[in-house]
């Protein structure tokens, strides 16, 4: 049950540090860093030494499935319903998890310092996100994936128009309203595909595993498998779908940034990989084309949108829209090398969006702007942060040796033996994105303190996360195999789906 303790953990976490506000302000970042610390070290185990905590993997009861499972976990839900609690983790999911851990501890360190106002109620809506999060990721039920789904909408929802910026309510109500229609469309299609799967046998099911192979008339599944992929793709987002992150990114604090780009983008891309394509694979072939073409759209579109951008915060969300658009892109290509950028583009611009965001929001606590012409020469005044924001402008472009690069290249390597003209249209995104990022390093640190801004610098707690990061990139730029040699059974076992 150690899937169920992850998300036990944060949800009574959320609930404790809710509680505990009363008491003092310091009380409930204590025990959301306390609840965040203990998943950590359960997932750290899961990694590295599963046997001291009971894991075994020759003795998982497979569901029927010979899929490299590390943890499998079923109860009765809603047996009327065909409803029940399954809960699984390979190795794609535990890369996940461990992201949305990581970054769910960057988080809490991000707003540390910044968060003082109803700080129990903050910690509770940031804990019970990453619970949603782990759901999402883990749950094998469609009805409980869905559930999971909604979970992690809502406390967001709180963090944007709480503890958001100026335009915050608008921000709050354009991210929900988005989600929540394309999650309605995705629950009518998982109606929709339980229902034929009762045509065919009789028996009322949600479980992932029954579910595959679901015989849906031709003129039906594609409709299906697009309510599937409206959810996903408004989530990851791709363009056309993207219009409410921008503003959610530029509104939320930064630690509802870092769970965004660093986390909630990633539920996206995982249910393309997980769901949309090997429940619909004949819809998904079909769709594929377009699907790649979108994927080419959001890199160039949203990048020629950032140059026009001068508020820190909305270009960084217009670049994270740019990058995500390889995600797409190889997932769709669907062969082993396309899978395995997609991987390790989303593990690595966790990392680096998680940290643009944080020295961002960083900025505008010193400052009080997000306003790049309003910034310049900050260098001189805090070196610290000027090298973690070169680093990680150059991670985020493709720099060869860090993580972002080994992704980008396996999405372009195999996209290429798919379709040569989209490849060759999505590598101008490099070339563009290196120039616009550049542009940025220039004016907010580079250049004359014309506003003569005195801040301080990075502190200890900051510099703690951000080295964190930037080892986390290094090791995936070094030693990429370590994780690819993870996920790979995922993607082999999900690949006999797609030709």
């Amino acid at each position: 049950m150690i899937l169920v303790w992850l998300i036990a953990i944060l949800f009574v976490g959320g609930i404790g540090a809710w509680l505990s506000e009363s008491r003092g302000a310091q009380h409930p970042r204590v025990i959301a860093l306390c609840a965040i610390g203990l998943d950590l070290f359960l997932v750290i185990m899961m990694l590295v030494a599963p046997a001291a905590i009971g894991l075994d993997a020759s003795n998982i009861a497979q569901l029927g499935q010979s899929g490299d499972w590390f943890v499998l976990y079923q109860a009765d839900w809603i047996p009327r319903f065909g409803v029940s609690f399954i809960f699984g983790a390979d190795g794609l999911t535990l890369l996940l998890i461990a992201l949305t851990v990581f970054l769910g501890m960057m988080a809490l360190g991000s707003a540390w310092g910044e968060i003082h106002e109803r700080s129990g109620f903050f910690y509770f809506n940031l804990l019970w996100t990453l619970a949603g999060v782990i759901g999402v990721f883990t749950a094998l039920d469609l009805f409980l994936f869905f559930f999971f789904w909604e979970v992690m909408l809502i406390p967001m929802y709180f963090i944007i128009a709480i503890w958001g910026h100026e335009n915050k309510e608008y921000a709050a109500m354009k991210f929900f309203i988005f989600t929540q229609v394309s999650g309605m469309i995705m629950l009518l299609s998982i109606l929709v595909l339980a229902y034929y799967y009762y045509l065919g046998t009789g028996v009322v099911s949600f479980s992932y595993f029954e579910l595959l192979g679901t015989d849906i008339p031709p003129e039906i599944s594609m409709f299906v498998m697009l309510g599937f992929f409206i959810a996903f793709a408004t989530k990851l987002p791709a363009v056309p779908f993207h219009n409410w992150l921008p503003d959610a990114h530029s509104q939320a604090p930064t630690a509802g940034s870092v769970l965004l780009a660093g986390i909630l983008l990633k539920t996206g891309a995982y249910g393309l990989i997980r769901f949309a394509v090997p429940l619909f694979p004949e819809p998904s072939m079909a769709f594929a084309p377009v699907a790649m073409t979108m994927g080419v759209i959001s890199i160039l579109y949203t990048a020629k949108v950032a140059f026009a951008q001068t508020d820190l915060k909305r270009l960084i969300a217009y670049t994270s829209v740019s990058h995500m658009g390889f995600v797409l892109l190889g997932v769709y290509a669907w062969n082993a090398q396309a899978l395995q950028g997609a991987v390790m583009t989303m593990l690595a611009h966790g990392f680096s969006a998680a940290a643009l965001f944080m020295l961002a929001g960083g900025l505008q606590h010193r400052i009080h702007t997000r306003d790049m012409d309003k910034m310049g020469g900050l260098w001189g005044v805090a070196p610290k942060m000027g090298f973690m924001a070169l680093f990680f402008t150059v991670a985020a472009v493709g720099m060869p040796g860090l993580g972002n690069f080994v992704g980008e290249f396996l999405v372009l390597l195999g996209s290429f033996q798919v379709n040569v003209l989209t490849t060759a249209f999505a590598s101008l995104g490099l070339i563009v994105a290196a120039v616009y990022s550049l542009i940025v390093i220039q004016k907010v640190f580079h250049g004359k303190n014309i506003n003569n801004h005195a801040m301080a610098d990075l502190g200890a707690v900051e510099m703690m996360c951000f080295s964190l990061m930037l080892v986390g990139l290094v090791w995936m730029g070094m030693y990429p195999q370590s994780m690819l040699d993870l996920a790979q059974p995922t993607l082999q076992s999900l690949g006999i789906f797609f030709p």
